[in-house]
């Protein structure tokens, strides 16, 4: 999928990076997959704003997506690559030769018609999701689970990627998209492939009017406030020295804060680059 450059006849179409929509081959989503999203503008059930500068924003449906593929040994026709508005990848709608529908998310290369499956004996080819004790070593996955059952969690978002680098007793070792290297147990589900839309990453908005179409407002910058709104601000005229930190006082800018005996320490063989 490739990126679009605008023509530059206004402001915001001058530096705007705009996604293609090639490889999507439906604009309607299935009703029995979809959820109302509430906005909250960033205020939790008593009212009280408690994430700063959210609020506004298009209205949206979420998709319903298939993190577990528990179906085992059930096929499924992939019917259409779609637009989801709540991600950065695309989504593929699966028919079932049982009558169900589901979602998941489109790996890279995946075709309509195309035939996917889940289960322990199924071939490691683009779209199956099989245990990682049965993908051989060297091989791209994502939705990777990192505990049996509970569905996908690692390696999600558009264009990202794991590789299967070694498998020793019941831990496989993944190499992560930020470099780290991490142990997962063997029987955990994985699907092969990377996430579609590896393009996003260099999409431009273009102008501020489109971060408000996603919900986001602007951000007023630490050092622009008074001393009793932020650490950072106050002083004569412009000034912005010192250390910088969160509004809570925590350092930023490198400071360590992880759990210094973090439960998963043990299963993590190098951290990730620096």
């Amino acid at each position: 999928m490739a990126l679009r450059k605008l023509k530059p006849i206004t402001p915001g179409t001058r530096h705007r990076l705009a996604p293609g929509f090639e490889d999507i081959t439906e604009s309607k989503p299935e009703k029995s997959l979809l959820v109302t999203l509430k906005k909250t503008g960033g205020r939790n059930s008593s009212g009280r704003m408690t994430m700063r500068y959210i609020g506004g924003g298009h209205k949206q449906k979420l998709r319903l997506i298939d993190f577990k593929r528990n179906k085992f040994g059930v096929p499924a026709v992939v019917k259409s690559i779609e637009y989801d508005p709540t991600r950065t990848a695309r989504i593929a709608k699966l028919y079932y030769v049982d009558g169900a529908k589901s979602y998941i998310l489109a790996p890279h290369g995946i075709k309509v018609g195309q035939t996917v499956m889940a289960g322990d004996n199924v071939a490691p080819e683009v779209g199956n999701a099989l245990p990682l004790a049965k993908i051989p070593v060297g091989t791209i996955v994502h939705n990777v689970e990192l505990k049996p059952g509970r569905g996908a969690a690692i390696a999600r978002s558009a264009g990202a990627f794991v590789q299967l680098v070694a498998r020793e007793d019941v831990y496989a070792t993944l190499k992560m998209p930020s470099g780290e290297m991490r142990n997962v147990l063997v029987n955990c589900l994985a699907t092969v492939g990377a996430v579609s839309n590896a393009e996003h990453m260099n999409e431009s908005v273009g102008k501020a009017g489109r971060s408000r179409w996603r919900g986001i407002r602007p951000r007023t910058r630490a050092v622009a406030m008074n001393p009793v709104d932020h650490p950072m601000g106050g002083g004569e005229g412009r000034a912005s020295g010192g250390h910088p930190r969160s509004r809570k006082g925590l350092l930023a800018k490198g400071k360590k804060t992880r759990h210094p005996k973090k439960y998963s320490d043990g299963l993590i063989i190098s951290r990730r680059k620096k």
